[in-house]
This record gives C-alpha cells, sequence and structure tokens, in this order.
C-alpha cells in the first residue's frame, strides 16, 4: 500500500462510472439472490466471540453503549446479537436481497442501503465500533472502503473484522494440488483479496489505524483459516 492509496475520498458516483456502479450493484444482488436463504455464517461461534469480547468492552459518549456499525451485513445474524447484548446497532449492506431476508427476521434493526461506490450517507465520527466481517476480501476499491470506514469511526473508535486467511502452510496446502488451487483462485468467485496476517497489519497501518492485533483462528496449529482483526482509529 502505497502513500497515494491513504484516506482517499469516496466521491460521488457521476457520468460513466455510474454505469459501471450499477453493474457492481446487479452482480451483488445475483449473487445473494443465488444463495439459500437462512443459512448460518461461516465459523459463527469463532466470530461472534471475538465480537462479543470487543463490542461489550467499548462505551459511548456519557458510558452509553457503544454504536456499533455493521458493514455487509447480511440476513443480520451478526447485527442482531450485537443489538441482544445491549449495543446501540446498524446494518448496511449493498443489496437489496439481504436486506430484504434481515428484515422478515428481524425488523427492530436499524438496516441500510448503502451504494457500492460512493460515500455512505453516514455521518461522520458517529459510530464507536465498526464490525466488517468476511467483508473486505469483497471490496472492489479497497482505499476508498477503508476510508469511509474511518471516516464513519469516531477518534480512538474500533475497527474489528474477519476475513479467510492465506498464511504460508495454508498457501503451501492450495499450490500442492492444482483442483484446490484452480478452485480457490477462481476468476469467477467473488473474493476478490487474499490477506495473510502480515499484509493485513501493514493495509491498517497504512490507514491510520493504531493497536492492530490480528490472530489467528479456525482450523489446525499452523494452518489456520481465518483471520480476527481488531484496531483503533488514531487520534487524528
Amino acid at each position: 500500500m502505497t502513500a497515494k492509496l491513504r484516506d482517499r475520498p469516496n466521491r460521488p458516483v457521476r457520468g460513466s462510472s455510474l454505469a459501471w456502479h450499477m453493474v457492481l450493484s446487479n452482480y451483488h444482488e445475483s449473487l445473494w439472490e443465488s444463495l439459500p436463504e437462512g443459512g448460518d455464517p461461516s465459523d459463527l461461534k469463532l466470530r461472534l466471540a471475538f465480537l462479543l469480547e470487543h463490542a461489550r468492552s467499548v462505551r459511548g459518549s456519557g458510558g452509553a453503549p457503544g454504536r456499533v456499525l455493521d458493514v455487509g451485513c447480511g440476513e443480520g445474524r451478526f447485527a442482531a446479537e450485537l443489538a441482544r447484548a445491549g449495543l446501540r446497532v446498524v446494518g448496511i449492506d449493498v443489496a437489496h436481497e439481504p436486506l430484504r431476508r434481515a428484515r422478515v427476521k428481524h425488523p427492530d434493526l436499524d438496516l441500510r442501503l448503502v451504494p457500492v461506490a460512493g460515500p455512505w450517507p453516514l455521518a461522520d465520527s458517529s459510530f464507536d465500533i465498526v464490525w466488517a466481517g468476511e467483508t473486505i476480501e469483497h471490496v472492489t476499491d479497497t482505499a476508498a472502503w477503508l476510508s469511509e470506514v474511518r471516516r464513519v469511526l469516531r477518534s480512538g473508535g474500533m475497527l474489528l473484522l474477519s476475513t479467510p486467511a492465506h498464511g504460508r502452510l495454508a498457501m503451501f496446502a492450495l499450490a500442492s494440488s492444482h483442483r484446490r488451487f484452480d478452485a480457490h483462485f477462481d476468476p469467477r468467485g467473488d473474493h476478490l483479496r487474499f490477506y495473510s496476517g502480515r499484509t493485513l497489519t501493514r493495509l491498517l497501518e497504512d490507514f491510520g489505524f493504531a493497536d492492530i492485533d490480528v490472530r489467528k483462528a479456525g482450523g489446525l496449529p499452523g494452518a489456520r483459516r481465518l483471520l480476527l482483526a481488531s484496531a483503533r482509529r488514531s487520534r487524528f
């Protein structure tokens, strides 16, 4: 990540970019429409334990429960658990279909559609926590996305995220099988980015996050399948 990618403004979509925005929106709608309704998110117990462990320790202004933004909330499973734990939650997604499903299951949640590209319709410094579970690997413009995360987080606010792990042993296991390698990196797949603990840490450092902790979870020691990251928005 170069200095040019730090805090790049997420500008409104105009002109020819609007056509690309529509293509991306239709793509995400099609992905969700192809998925069966009601399935549990992957590694639900691991990720939920990590999320609640951190989220419960954060307080908002005046000691109120923390305000959490669930980015890529999907069918609302994590947002609902956060609300059940007493936190104030807003869930956002770029597709109508997951939000439709979430509203059926969790009608009391505050769920909002946001554009695939361009700024999110959310106020600056309005959240104590941003949670992005299995989301960052799907993002086309990582620089603009992380700039939006920083913008909506208050100074000192916490970013929590999970993403598939791509450490050396995991990559070696993939490379030992042509079939597994080709399936994992299928260019038609919906995963666009692939992170190791080191590359994720460097990315968050480049975007002004501090107190970064990236832990590996799930699977066998030395070949974990999941990265769980926490970081704080620097106070500047």
